[in-house]
């Protein structure tokens, strides 16, 4: 039998879960491990690892894993869309993106239960597009 027991909000999950929340970048497992050393110098990469999957499988954070690259994090769970640079990794929210109905279409043709959907865009990023000097 396979009986889940409730997660200890342990300090270093309390701590991981608010400096996530305070970013808009989407970061990785690395990046929020250095951020929160800030608070818990003894901290580890692995601690920070293992709560992100503990929260992301909790439902409390979104990992996102895009286009191949290494897995970012989003403290934001509400049913949005990114944009990800194809030079250099940055990942954004895309505001204000359209719904799409696909899901249902896709039922009606296939008789598939869609449970959730995948939606990545991809694009040069500003900062990226000006230090090369081109528009695309």
């Amino acid at each position: 039998m396979n009986v889940h027991k409730p997660q200890r909000n342990t300090q270093q999950r309390r701590v991981i879960l608010e400096e996530l929340r305070k970013l808009e970048s989407h970061p990785t497992a690395m990046e929020l491990h250095e951020i929160t050393r800030r608070r818990l110098p003894k901290i580890s990469l692995g601690t920070v690892y293992r709560n992100l999957e503990l929260l992301a499988q909790a439902g409390t954070i979104r990992k996102l894993e895009l286009g191949g690259s290494e897995a970012r994090f989003d403290g934001d769970v509400v049913r949005h869309y990114h944009v990800r640079c194809v030079r250099c990794g940055r990942v954004d929210d895309f505001p204000d993106a359209p719904e799409f109905p696909v899901a249902q279409k896709f039922t009606s043709a296939t008789g598939y239960d869609i449970i959730g959907h995948h939606l990545e865009f991809v694009g040069v990023c500003p900062a990226c597009k000006a230090s090369s000097g081109c528009e695309n």
